[in-house]
């Protein structure tokens, strides 16, 4: 005998279901093993989530705050570490940089910094610094690494034109880049799911109403449309409520691709023993949807949306980029690249595409974990 499996959305024998569902042989358990077994979506999991743990506490990680600055090291380059430095008795473990000194180019007439060997710059772990409330709630000065003595120049990723340092305003900007795809993925997924389910249970005119609605926004180009809503949010909107609204806007566009695929799914589905007995039971349509077909494919579900966050970020990458998304004082990797859109001050200053490569990392990662879960989401496949 068969029975249709709610954890696979297949039919197979009822003894391999039981047989599935218990213990380590379990559906989860599957494909948990299946993607360890994926090497670069395990590598891009650490990743992102070491990206979170970053965008969760960038206070502690930053060596200095976001309100730090020093107009005399505008556009310092980076320093470079040094492990040790001989005193004159021998050489002796000493982890540092070297401070800078300012030479004038006559040729360009551009104050240029050069570095200071004879000014060691000791740097450590868990030093004193600036105060700030860790997660918002815990008042400290510690700071993972950073300039043993608080206010000395201290640039690994060197400064932008207000002396900020680079790297800390790059810990910091994770927090909002990493979180806004969350957001607007998590609104996505709930109209997608919602309307997509609707359209797939029900069918008929319901279906077609729905599916010239979804072809409709799909027609629209996607970056004109961000850009006319990004640009109808009033100057005088406070920066947290910006910071919402983009991610409403990322959202608009982004339910589309998963309410076609539940869709897709539910048709095949709705005809299912299983269904037609929790309509005989008189669950309503949205209790039919979320509790019993949907995890019939809910591992498919998590690899879509593990794949959508990286559009997500860079949509707002693009939009604060070209000044029509989040604005200061909120920090993000695109409002951070703003300082790069100089040709000039990239040539002189590249330590200013940080950011970028902050993105491209971060949707690499992204991309290999939801190619390792999409592998995974069908663990009885070779």
């Amino acid at each position: 005998m068969s029975t249709f499996d709610e954890t696979t959305g297949q039919v197979a024998p009822i003894a391999a279901v039981h047989q599935r569902g218990r213990g380590y042989d379990g559906h989860w358990a599957l494909v948990w093993q299946k993607f360890l077994r994926h090497r670069l979506g395990v590598a891009g999991g650490i990743v992102v989530i070491l990206a979170y743990i970053v965008a969760l506490i960038p206070e502690f990680l930053a060596p200095v705050t976001l309100e730090a600055y020093n107009p005399s090291y505008s556009y310092a380059p980076p320093q470079a570490i040094q492990w040790g430095r001989d005193d004159g008795e021998g050489w002796r473990f000493l982890p540092h940089v070297t401070a800078y000194k300012t030479e004038i180019d006559y040729n360009s007439g551009r104050r240029l910094f050069v570095p200071d060997p004879e000014t060691v710059i000791p740097i450590g772990f868990f030093v004193q610094g600036e105060p700030y409330r860790l997660l918002g709630l815990i008042p400290t000065d510690r700071h993972l690494f950073g300039a043993v003595e608080a206010g000395q120049p201290f640039f690994l990723a060197g400064a932008d034109r207000l002396g900020r340092d680079i790297l800390s305003r790059t810990i910091y900007g994770t927090r909002i880049s990493m979180t806004i795809g969350l957001i607007g993925v998590a609104l996505s997924l709930v109209f997608g799911i919602l309307i997509g389910g609707i359209s797939g249970l029900f069918g008929g005119v319901v279906d077609n109403l729905i599916q010239r609605f979804i072809e409709f926004i799909q027609s629209v180009p996607a970056i004109p449309l961000w850009i006319g809503l990004a640009a109808a949010i009033p100057q005088s909107v406070p920066p947290l409520q910006v910071y919402f609204l983009i991610t409403i806007i990322l959202s608009v566009l982004g339910w589309t691709s998963l309410a076609r695929v539940v869709r897709g799914r539910f048709l095949a589905m709705r005809s299912e023993d299983f269904v037609k007995a929790a309509r005989l039971d008189g669950c309503g349509p949205v209790r039919i949807i979320f509790r019993h077909m949907l995890p019939s494919f809910l591992s498919h579900i998590i690899a879509t949306v593990s794949l959508a966050i990286p559009g997500m970020i860079l949509a707002e990458t693009a939009l604060s980029y070209l000044g029509i998304g989040l604005r200061t004082p909120i920090v993000s990797w695109g409002v951070l690249l703003q300082e790069a859109q100089n040709v000039r001050t990239i040539a002189s200053a590249p330590w200013l595409l940080l950011p970028g490569g902050a993105v491209v990392i971060a949707v690499l990662a992204l991309n290999f974990l939801g190619d390792g879960l999409r592998d995974a989401a069908d663990p009885y496949s070779d």
